[in-house]
């Protein structure tokens, strides 16, 4: 119901790009794996990749660390009474894993041959991760306006976090890279399950475990035999003891980890920069490219303001967040089962029509849940307590969602693999993945940002309205509860963004749904360059 997952699932369909470009013959594998000495083979690589596996596990927890964070702090900020509109500004954050294409090219060509190819990248990248979360440590409480009640500053930490999401997005190419020559042949497919692992492992501690820890009221219930004003952690403990695990663990890969030399699989070089820039200007140039991007760009408005305002509408009835952070943890089975049942449907000649189908199932579970957000402030207004069974509602309404999420999620990416060209195929399915990223990143950002122009609130005292107190953001908030009013919503934004959107979602699927099958029937030569 929030945007985390989103952000998950955003960074995983970024496809291996020069594991797309090289070729296994596969009837080769299996007629060395029929004799005794390949099966003696096999088994010597994988016990011989073991080490490597797990340094990928770990590389890719890292890169989740970060991540989760990033996702941790909307929440934080909604606690401080910020408004919408800055939540919208430090979303922008969240940005560079949508357009890391912009500079991989460059993590990929540019690299120092002594060093190592992805060593190159990958430690001083990681090096500034652990530095940025150091100095961030020390400015933390500050910046969130933990200090004497102050307003947070969202803009500094926006441009910290984009940083520090820029700064991941490079090591997340970095890893990538390495993990297909780090890893024996035969062993190389394990690396986009070491990526999908070691990446949730890593979320689920920045995000899950860390604001359980930050919550007074979950150490006091669960954890402590003393209750406590404070959490068993702070932002700034977390960030330091990461900041430091991410500069030890650099120095001993530094150190004690040897890169071999790094070539494309089918054993020649890979394209240069500037090649690789002209072939995503030559593929967006292609009529049906051009015609799909249009589609996929707008394709999430319908629900965006259910996904992006959800979670933070919650916080704001009342719903601890850490509460509604652990919702997430019975999904984590459902996130990894959905994708192999649903692949099974979306296989065929025409993966975009379960895309299609599950479209109109989106836009009305996005009305449950704005009907789900009503009830909620009617539970937070009367008792202020929310029952296990009002959970077990929450966490039902969140598997719909994701059912929905995930089939719209693998459908598309299957038909990217079906039209990119086999001869540029990682940089054809990178940019079509790239750009499907950014369908789902601005309509989020934008229904943040417009929300409070369309919600109506007012400092209530005595059955009167205080002049000149707006209610939003943490400073006029502060002001209405120092001269002893309390805000009240007369008109809530939000519940008008999830209907104009629904609406548009559907005049989308009037228009689009046609186009999208005659994008499925076109023939392969739409989707070629022509040399």
């Amino acid at each position: 119901m929030d945007e985390v997952p989103s952000r998950q699932r955003q960074r995983t369909n970024e496809p291996r790009s020069v594991a797309m470009s090289g070729r296994v013959d596969k009837s080769a594998l299996a007629e060395e794996t029929n004799t005794t000495t390949g099966s003696y083979e096999f088994k010597a690589e994988k016990k011989s990749d073991f080490s490597s596996i797990c340094l990928l596990l770990f590389l890719y927890l890292l890169q989740g660390i970060p991540i989760g964070l990033a996702a941790s702090v909307p929440m934080i900020l909604q606690g401080r009474h910020v408004s919408y509109a800055q939540q919208a500004i430090f979303s922008v954050a969240g940005w560079p894993f949508s357009l890391k294409l912009l500079w991989a090219p460059i993590v990929d060509s540019c690299y120092s041959t002594r060093f190592g190819r992805r060593k190159s990248w990958l430690v001083p990248v990681q090096y500034l991760i652990g530095i940025f979360m150091l100095i961030l440590s020390y400015y933390s409480s500050a910046l969130l306006g933990d200090d004497n009640d102050d307003e947070p500053n969202v803009e500094l930490l926006t441009v910290i976090f984009f940083a520090l999401y820029f700064l991941t997005a490079t090591q997340d190419v970095a890893v990538d890279g390495w993990a297909l020559t780090m890893l024996s042949r035969r062993n190389v497919g394990h690396a986009s399950t070491c990526n999908s692992v070691g990446q949730t492992a890593g979320f689920f501690l920045g995000y899950v475990v860390f604001l359980a820890l930050e919550s007074p009221d979950f150490c006091n219930n669960y954890l402590r035999s003393e209750p406590s004003a404070q959490g068993l952690v702070t932002l700034s403990d977390f960030m330091f003891f990461w900041g430091c695990v991410f500069l030890v663990t650099t120095t001993c890969v530094w150190l004690l980890k040897k890169e071999e030399n790094d070539v494309t699989l089918n054993g020649t070089e890979k394209m240069s920069v500037t090649a690789t820039y002209k072939q995503c200007f030559a593929i967006i140039a292609l009529p049906a490219v051009k015609l799909y991007t249009i589609i996929v760009l707008t394709a999430r408005v319908g629900y965006a303001a259910a996904d992006a305002l959800t979670g933070l509408k919650l916080i704001e009835c009342g719903v601890p967040k850490e509460k509604l952070a652990l919702i997430g943890i019975p999904m984590v089975p459902l996130q990894m089962v959905l994708p192999l049942v649903i692949a099974k449907y979306t296989a065929g000649p025409r993966p975009l029509d379960m895309f299609i189908k599950f479209v109109p199932y989106r836009l009305v579970v996005g009305l449950i849940i704005a009907f789900f957000v009503y009830r909620t402030q009617a539970i937070g207004a009367d008792t202020g307590e929310f029952s296990v069974s009002y959970y077990g509602v929450a966490v039902t309404i969140y598997g719909l969602q994701q059912v929905a999420a995930t089939a719209m999620f693998v459908a598309p990416i299957a038909f990217h693999a079906q039209i990119s060209d086999p001869a540029i195929g990682g940089t054809y399915m990178t940019l079509i993945n790239t750009i499907t990223n950014i369908g789902g990143t601005w309509p989020r950002t934008l229904a943040l940002a417009v929300v409070d122009s369309i919600t109506w609130r007012s400092c209530e005292k005595n059955g009167m309205s205080l002049s000149g107190v707006s209610c939003i953001g943490h400073v006029s908030v502060k002001e209405c509860t120092q001269q002893g009013g309390k805000c009240e919503t007369g008109l809530d934004g939000y519940y008008i963004e999830v209907v104009v959107c629904t609406l548009l979602g559907i005049v989308w699927l009037y228009y689009c749904r046609r186009l999208l099958q005659q994008l499925q029937d076109k023939d392969e030569s739409a989707w070629r360059i022509r040399k």
